[in-house]
């Protein structure tokens, strides 16, 4: 095994960062001089790591591969997020990947971990390249990192590249079209002060997203209000006779078929001047119920 030890300044798990060594430039040298594995070292380790849960294997298969994930991060440097951050996400990848290793499967552990620090970065610039999330399900996501590449132009994509694309990523047009939309805007803050001078800068949402319903305190108290009245309605309809309370729904509740005092007169064989005491009656006592 390969002794040439280099020396760098470590963390708590071990691993060098960019603070510990005053820069990102710094970082990336350090970790360009740990040496590279030699396919029987790295099986070596591997086997002391996954048969005896030897740590010391396990810090030195992470530390010969962290050049790999400086390389892998590079490729995204034009999501417009940090090098470093991109780089400390790889490391997790890189960790986990070492974790998982099985040196029997007779491939080498950068092929593996490729995956792995990969997938650590695409979640990380997924979380961060916009205020809001931009891809949620897999197509979107295979969209959002593949799209870019696809595109043979600058500008927006016609319609035979919007099918291509879709073609060749197996979704279908309308994700195309949407995710290129999304790609293509930008974050706006809410309340972003707008530009005077510029008559083309569209306007902040807060000056056509503002809600122009009532208070919510005053929506509930209303609501609230009404609730009350409903109950109390129910529970005077429930103290009158059956009579009444029939006359009362038929000529004041039910709004399709709305009777005349005439024709309940008929019905109940009474004269419809009886009928309007009955009513007037009911209405006087579900009134003082109102009214307590």
């Amino acid at each position: 095994m390969n002794t040439n030890t280099v020396h760098y300044p470590l963390v708590a798990n071990n691993l060098p960062v960019p603070s510990a060594l005053g820069s990102l430039e710094a970082y990336i040298g350090a970790v360009h001089q740990i040496p590279v594995l030699s396919v029987e070292d790295e099986q070596s380790l591997a086997r002391r790591f996954r048969e005896a849960e030897d740590l010391d294997a396990a810090r030195e298969l992470v530390h010969s591969h962290l050049r790999f994930v400086v390389h892998v991060a590079r490729g995204y440097n034009g999501y417009g997020l940090p090098l470093g951050d991109l780089i400390q996400e790889g490391n997790i990848g890189l960790m986990k990947a070492v974790k998982r290793f099985d040196p029997e499967i007779g491939v080498r552990l950068v092929s593996f971990a490729v995956h792995w620090i990969r997938a650590e970065m695409h979640e990380f610039i997924l979380k961060n390249w916009r205020i809001v999330k931009v891809a949620t399900t897999k197509a979107q996501r295979k969209l959002f990192f593949n799209l870019r590449k696809s595109k043979t132009r600058l500008g927006w994509l016609n319609a035979a590249e919007v099918s291509a694309v879709a073609k060749d990523l197996n979704v279908s047009e309308r994700e195309v079209m949407e995710m290129e939309s999304r790609l293509s805007g930008r974050d706006i803050g809410f309340d972003a002060p707008s530009d005077e001078d510029d008559d083309h800068a569209p306007p902040s949402p807060a000056a056509y997203l503002m809600a122009n319903d009532e208070d919510p305190a005053q929506a509930y108290e209303r609501n609230d209000s009404e609730a009350d009245k409903l109950g109390l309605l129910r529970e005077g309809l429930a103290k009158l006779d059956e009579r009444s309370r029939d006359i009362i729904k038929r000529r004041w509740l039910d709004a399709d078929s709305k009777v005349t005092l005439q024709e309940l007169a008929d019905e109940y064989g009474v004269s419809a001047e009886r009928i309007r005491q009955v009513e007037a009656n009911a209405l006087k006592k579900m009134k003082a119920l109102f009214a307590a």
